[in-house]
């Protein structure tokens, strides 16, 4: 049996292997002997390694295997064989069970954690060896929660609130957090977060408050709580996210961080006046849900050949355009982890920073004082930048400062509020842009949707019919799907999304369409002619190879416009 390994034996394993340099080692150990948390975690935490990577070396060098768990399934069988106080404690979650061969499978964080795996041995009375795979640790904690239960429970926290008389104007904001709001907020935080909720939803109403959920980009009513809980829990929000609790009749924006299932999620609060109080939201920003790589995100190959010609260009201005809500962030995050290397000087100006990157210099105008977005990029441009993200170009000098740099040797990556990649070029000139600077200077257009995925274990085919055929066009499949609901999917019909794509990649021909005031129409066919395809158009290609239905495709494009 393998032992674990000293702190500088891990680090020489990731070193041979090129996982970190012998500089980053150095700072780890440095950090480590301060900290005292084990140096893989710390390595982790200062962005040097991910936990998959962590998990696929140490593995290798033991001899044992590694599972990715968001891909496997536990036996009943084998979760009954240990209890949860004792899988919970040593974070192991039973795979699979061998009854012939009398060996227990079991996902563990730490390959080298004797005694925990001794003490699992113990309690099934030597009758099974164990056979340990490494995997993620919040992995591990998610499948504890879906097999064994939820930790936290609202509804037996807000019965201990009920029997336990609690005087709601008597919660004091000093000293240690123990009173029930406080795990009462938490429950409904991570509760969102295991849903995969991309926001949650505080509203007061004039009698109860309503807590929604947004979804795969839907709201969904998920508690209605009598309205005397809502002081104190707002109280409790504004404490943790650093807002003015003092202060209720103006608007106020926060930030806060949470260790949920073994990882860090932030979540970005803003509080509005409402005419029966407060209305809070929070925006759930995970890291590791929303950095997705570009081979990843589920795009056709057409479309992503085209992504990635696009961010080969040296230099020009790279729009992402869309509706709030739409994924345009999590696209530029994509491009940028694409094109993230140690040879290249990446910076960013973003209102806030939501996730940080690694080597990427990344602001955020809220910490400068007396800046804006056209600012920054005057400031950036000192800084010896290869490739420079703008957060969003509001106005016509933010505009021109990124056209400058983009015009100066730079790829620059930013994003606009428009509903189509031809509405980018009237939307720019409205803001005052020159046709002659708009021509020659952006090298890629993409608009982009967000729709949801149906269910692969429920849904449902069916021939379409006649106003199907005509919405579907010339190309009509024998099947079309349809949401059905199962228990995979909480009965919705749909798990998960995917961006719908339209990209278009600017050469000579379209500048001097864009140089002369062509017009939208001749605009789209001089793109046609060049394989763009709007978001229709991909649309109902997705429809057609069965991942959403029509209904799902138009709630989201107007089809009668494509």
């Amino acid at each position: 049996m393998a032992h674990f390994p000293e702190p500088p034996k891990l680090g020489e394993w990731l070193t041979a292997q090129g996982v970190i340099s012998h500089d980053q080692l150095k700072i780890a150990l440095t950090e480590h002997a301060v900290s005292g948390m084990p140096l893989g975690r710390q390595l982790i935490s200062l962005g040097f390694i991910s936990e998959a990577m962590l998990r696929d070396v140490l593995a290798h060098n033991a001899g044992e295997a590694s599972i990715e768990l968001s891909q496997a399934v536990a036996d009943p069988e084998a979760i009954a064989l240990l209890p949860e106080h004792l899988a919970r404690r040593h974070r192991i979650l039973p795979l699979a069970v061998d009854f012939d061969s009398h060996i227990l499978t079991v996902a563990v964080p730490d390959l080298f954690n004797l005694v925990a795996q001794d003490q699992v041995r113990a309690h099934l009375d030597g009758r099974y060896d164990i056979r340990p795979v490494l995997a993620a640790e919040a992995q591990i904690l998610e499948q504890l929660d879906k097999f064994y239960g939820f930790d936290l429970s609202v509804d037996g926290i807000l019965a201990e609130i009920e029997t336990g008389e609690v005087d709601w104007s008597s919660l004091q904001l000093g000293g240690e957090y123990t009173h029930p709001v406080v795990r009462l907020v938490n429950a409904l935080l991570a509760d969102a977060v295991k849903r995969g909720a991309s926001d949650v939803h505080f509203e007061p109403e004039a009698a109860f408050l309503r807590v929604r959920y947004r979804i795969d980009g839907v709201l969904e009513p998920m508690r209605s709580l009598h309205r005397k809980y809502w002081p104190a829990i707002a109280v409790r929000l504004k404490v943790i996210s650093g807002l003015n609790i003092a202060e209720s009749r103006a608007p106020q924006d926060g930030r806060l961080s949470l260790t949920l299932y073994g990882r860090g999620i932030d979540f970005r609060v803003s509080s509005l006046p409402t005419l029966h109080g407060e209305n809070i939201v929070l925006r759930v920003l995970d890291r590791e849900k929303s950095i997705i790589a570009l081979e990843a995100m589920g795009l056709p190959g057409a479309t992503l050949a085209r992504l990635q010609k696009a961010i080969a260009r040296p230099e020009g201005l790279l729009i992402v355009t869309g509706p709030t809500g739409s994924g345009k962030t999590t696209t530029l995050y994509s491009l940028l982890s694409h094109l993230n290397r140690e040879e290249v000087n990446i910076m960013t100006l973003e209102d806030p920073v939501e996730y940080p990157l690694p080597i990427i210099r990344q602001t955020s105008i809220t910490e400068l004082s007396k800046v804006d977005f056209a600012g920054g990029v005057r400031a950036i441009m000192r800084q010896d930048p290869d490739i420079i993200l703008v957060g969003e170009v509001r106005d016509r000098e933010a505009a021109e400062m990124a056209f400058r740099a983009a015009m100066t040797g730079h790829l620059v990556l930013t994003t606009l509020h428009t509903n189509s990649v031809l509405g980018v070029f009237p939307r720019l000139v409205d803001m005052g842009i020159r046709p002659a600077i708009l021509a020659g200077n952006i090298v890629a257009i993409i608009a982009q949707r967000l729709v949801r995925r149906l269910c692969p274990k429920c849904k449902e085919g069916h021939a379409p019919d006649a106003d199907e055929r005509e919405a579907l066009g010339a190309s009509v499949p024998d099947l079309i799907y349809h949401p059905r609901g199962c228990a995979h999917c909480a009965n919705k019909g749909y798990k998960g999304r995917f961006p719908l794509m339209e990209t278009l990649l600017m050469d000579e021909a379209l500048d001097e369409a864009v140089l002369r005031g062509a017009t939208p129409r001749e605009l789209a066919a001089l793109a046609s002619e060049r394989g763009w395809r709007s978001l229709g158009e991909d649309g109902l290609d997705r429809v057609r190879a069965g991942d959403t239905s029509l209904a799902e495709i138009s709630r989201v494009v107007d089809l009668a416009r494509r």
